[in-house]
Order: structure tokens, then sequence, then C-alpha cells
């Protein structure tokens, strides 16, 4: 078998053609590419491996090198470098006025741990904090915070110490002139903007000097001369009249000066007046009280309760009289009289309202009895003329210290016998326990809410055992309640005693009856011996002592006209021995 061999001849192309060199260049670049990309990235990874958790060489912190130091030691080191800086007290200068800062004071510090760790730290990816770790750290500043807002709060003390308040345009009345008040400009401190330069004077020990900015009021010079040619020359050149009823009051600027005023509004000066001030002028002129309301009540009348009506009143309307006023002051060349404007004036009780009361009839009514003194005399009249008429409405407690008031000389009581650490004493309003107890006694019957009483500290054997009371201004007191639908009318009839008879008092509680109330004694037990007491001085009072004892009394409620017992009501009394009074010399 005959095998036949191709033969190829191989021919090389120029290397030194132009062809032949870019070949070779296309070969070479991918490689070189490669080679670039894996000496970066070596030393990419290299900086990594290398990294520490130490401080770049170089980084300085509020001017204290912590380069190479771990975090913990970097923290130490500014601490302690800054020690005597942040205690440094700061200068303030305003003006030709000077303030000391202390810095803990006022929260100035540093904050240490975020000042270091502002610094990159440790292995990272990012090629800027590598490349820092490398060539050197660089300069921070310290973190500086205030605590509790307390440098701004400083801040403001200094503002207040230094600022001058503008004067503000004004225009006011004295005598019978208009006077003005032009302004003048005044200063402040910016309190934010001196904070921040403060803050940032921290650690630098430099004095910090701050400027006051000026300050204008709100009314100018133009509006001040404005409302002097327009309201307050015009107002104090005459007098003004006002009538009612044919009557005129005449009032010259001197008196209602006093009743004017401009206030600053929106950058003007408005008029303004005190109704109430020129109606006490006009008062003093007009016979006004015969326009004043009076109110429905219900009175005694020939033995029985009658409604009185209630009257309409005419009052001065003091809103209205401010705008005529101003009205009238401001008129010029012409004359300044008016009529004093009114308004129906309605009474606070109607005479509706005092007939729904449905006082109609007596309910109760209960006498005590007392010796000849001249003091019980006047203290128990008194007393009795204060509380006699009193209605009560539904719902209403009546207090006998708030209707008779203080037993004083002034409210015409005299000094009498009184019970004071149970013994006799003298003070003013002797007796007046007499018409507590009545009073007390007719409400009991009455059927109304025992608010509060308080018996005497021992018996007088002149009271109803069990059911009496005492006062004594102003906190031992009477209280009860009208807590029936109708109202209660309480009247009081004194006859004074006299050389040859004991003096009475009795009163009554007119109303519509409710409950027909009896009153159920107990047998008095747990008795108590008296001591005897050996007292001296003008004021001892000697007395023959007598037991205490204990006491129960139950009132029992039936409905007006039933038989039936509806409730009833249990008082205990503890009644203290009264002691025998020795007086020595």
């Amino acid at each position: 078998m005959t095998s036949t061999f191709f033969a190829f001849d191989t021919v090389d192309e120029d290397p030194g053609g132009p062809r032949g060199g870019r070949r070779r260049s296309r070969r070479l670049l991918p490689g070189i590419v490669l080679l670039v990309i894996l000496v970066l990235g070596g030393l990419y990874v290299a900086a990594f491996v290398f990294s520490s958790d130490r401080l770049p060489r170089g980084t300085v912190v509020a001017g204290v090198d912590l380069g190479g130091q771990r975090p913990e030691q970097a923290e130490v080191t500014l601490r302690d470098a800054l020690r005597d800086k942040m205690s440094m007290p700061i200068d303030v200068v305003v003006g030709d006025r000077k303030f000391r800062i202390n810095p803990e004071r006022a929260g100035l510090e540093v904050d240490i741990p975020a000042s270091v760790a502002q610094v990159p730290v440790g292995r990272s990816w990012n090629p800027a904090d590598m490349w820092e770790e490398v060539v050197g750290g660089t300069s921070y500043e310290p973190v500086v915070v205030t605590v509790d807002d307390l440098l701004h709060k400083r801040m403001q003390k200094i503002a207040d110490a230094v600022d001058e308040a503008p004067v503000d345009g004004a225009v006011t009345f004295t005598g019978d002139t208009a006077r003005p008040t032009y302004p003048e400009q005044g200063s402040e401190l910016d309190v934010d903007a001196a904070t921040d330069a403060v803050r940032a004077a921290y650690l630098h020990g430099s004095a910090v000097s701050l400027d006051l900015q000026p300050v204008d009021g709100d009314v100018t010079s133009a509006a001040v001369s404005r409302a002097m040619e327009r309201f307050a020359n015009p107002a104090m050149a005459a007098p003004v009249t006002l009538s009612l009823d044919g009557e005129q009051a005449r009032l010259q600027p001197s008196e209602f000066a006093t009743a004017l005023s401009m206030e600053s509004r929106n950058g003007r000066l408005v008029p303004q007046v005190d109704g109430d001030v020129l109606l006490d002028l006009v008062k003093q002129q007009l016979p006004l009280k015969k326009v004043d309301p009076v109110d429905a009540t219900v009175r005694i009348r020939g033995g029985k309760p009658v409604v009185v009506p209630a009257r309409k009143g005419l009052a001065p309307d003091a809103d209205a009289l401010e705008k005529v006023f101003l009205d009238l002051v401001a008129t010029t060349g012409g004359p300044r009289r008016a009529e004093l404007p009114t308004k129906g004036a309605r009474p606070d009780v109607t005479t509706a309202d005092a007939r729904k009361l449905g006082i109609r009839q007596l309910v109760s009514e209960f006498t005590t009895y007392y010796p000849r003194a001249h003091y019980r005399n006047v203290n128990i009249g008194r007393a009795a003329s204060l509380i006699d008429g009193t209605v009560l409405a539904p719902g209403e407690t009546f207090s006998l210290n708030g209707t008779v008031g203080e037993r004083s000389r002034d409210n015409g009581f005299t000094k009498g016998w009184i019970i004071s650490d149970g013994v006799y004493a003298k003070d003013f309003g002797g007796g007046v326990s007499q018409v507590a107890t009545t009073t007390f006694n007719a409400a009991f019957f009455a059927g109304l809410e025992d608010v509060e009483h308080h018996p005497h500290s021992f018996y007088i054997d002149r009271y109803p055992v069990g059911r009496e009371a005492t006062v004594a201004w102003p906190d031992v007191d009477l209280k009860f309640r009208d807590d029936t639908k109708y109202g209660v009318l309480i009247q009081t009839i004194v006859r004074p005693s006299t050389a040859h008879s004991r003096g009475a008092l009795t009163v009554r509680m007119w109303s519509t009856k409710v409950w027909d109330i009896r009153a159920r004694t107990g047998d008095r037990y747990g008795f108590t011996k008296p001591s005897t007491r050996h007292l001296s001085g003008p004021g001892c009072e000697p007395n023959k002592g007598y037991a205490g004892f204990q006491i129960d009394v139950t009132r029992v409620f039936r409905k007006h006209g039933h038989r039936k017992i509806d409730h009833a009501e249990g008082m205990h009394t503890t009644y203290q021995p009264s002691d025998t009074v020795v007086c020595r010399p």
C-alpha cells in the first residue's frame, strides 16, 4: 500500500512589521492589567490584615496626641490632659459688666468617650480608614456637651441683669392734664448666640465679649403725637355732663382723669375708660340708689307669712357708659352732654321664686328662758335680731356663726359669762348659746337635717337635757340644712328680762309641714364625780359642782298627719362634771 504525504512550507511574518507589533501588545495588555490588580489587591488585603485596634498614629483630639493608643487608654489620657482646662472658668464681658461662669455649674463638660469614638479604630475595608492608618491620623475637636440646658439658663440670668427694656411711648392723665411719654430705645442680649459663643470658648481660656442688640418699643413717637392730638388733649379740654331722671352730674377733667388711660395695641395708643370708676364719680352727685332692684322675700305680717314682691330696678350700664363717655370727651367745639345709659336690673329673687318656696304655716316653735342679766338682754337680743327673717331655700344650710358674725363690740355685743376650760369666765357674746340652743330645738322639731351642733361641756339645767347647743367664734358653730322641698323662714321673738321676770326667747320655723316630730329622752347614766379647783384672780367665779353623766335622745319622724313611724335618729351626749371652784384671795 502506498502512502502519500503532503508537505507545506511555513513562512514567518516580519516581526518588525506593523501588524506583528500590534498583535504582541494585545497579548501583553491583559497580563499587565491583571498584574496591577493583583498587586493592588494584595496591598489592600495587607492593609486590612495589618490594621490594628489602636488610634492611627498622629491622631490629635483637643490638642492632645493620642496616636497609637487603644481607645480606653486614649480616654484616660484625654481626661487627664483636659482636667484643668475643663474646670477653668470663662469670663463673659457685656459692655462694662463682667461675669464669671463656672463650667461645672453651667453644665459644660467634654464627652470624653464620644470625643475618642469619633476616631476610626480597628480593621476596616473602608479605603479612607486604611489610608489614615498608613499615613497617620488627623486632628479632631472635642465633643462638648451642655447638661440640662444649664448654660442657656445661666446666660438668661446674665441677660436679665444687662438687658435694658425700651421705654415705650405712652400717654398718661394726671390732674387736668394729659402728659406724653416719648419712646427710648432699649438693648438686650441674644441668649442663643451668647450660649453658642461661650460653648465655643470652652477649653480655650479666653474671655468672651458679647454685644447687646438694640430693641425698639411698640409705640413710636409719631403714635404718641397722634394720640395727644386726636384724643388726649381734646379729652382734657372741658367738663362732661351726664344726666339721669332730670338730675345732672358734671364731671371736671381733674375728676375723670383717674378713669382715663391709653392702651398700646398693635403700635397704636387706644383710648380706654373704666366705667366702674366713672359710675362711682357719678354716684357722688346723683341719687342712684332709687333705681336699685329689690329681691322678693317672705315676712311675717299679722301673724302669718306674706310674700313681699320683688321690684325691678334701673341700673346704670357701665359698659354702655364707656362708649358714650369716650365719644363725649373726643368732641371739640360743642356741648359735652349725654344721658347716663341704663339697663333694666332684675332682682336675684323674683316674686314667683318667693312663692315657690311654699312658706305657708308654722311648722315648729321652741322657747327657752333665762335669768335676769343686762348682758343677756343685750347679747341674746342682738343675735336674735340678726337671725330674724332668715329665709333658707331648699338644700341651703344655715350657719349661726355665718349669720350672726363675730361677737364683738363693733357688732353690737357686750361681755358676759361664758364657759371656758370647764369654768365660768367673762368674754364678748356671753348668752349667745341660749340663742343657739333655742334655734337648734326649733330646727330639731321642724325635722331639718342636723349638720353640726355641740353640747355644752357640762349640763345647764335651764336647757333641755341632751338637746342643747353652744357656739364660739369662729370654729364652734351650729348648722342645719333645709332638706325638704320647701323654703324655711326663721322668726325670733325676744322678751327681755326685768327686775320681776325672766327673759324669754322664742324661735319659730315657718314652711310647709312635712314631718311630725317627737323626742324620746332616756334616763341619765354613767355618772362622774366633780373635782374641786382652787383658783385666784379678778376673773374667778365660785361654783358649787355637780356630777356629769351620759344621756341618749331619739328624734322620731312621722310624715305629717300619719301615725306610723317613718324613721328615727339617735343623739348621744356626754356631759362632764361641773367642778367646784374655790376662789382664793
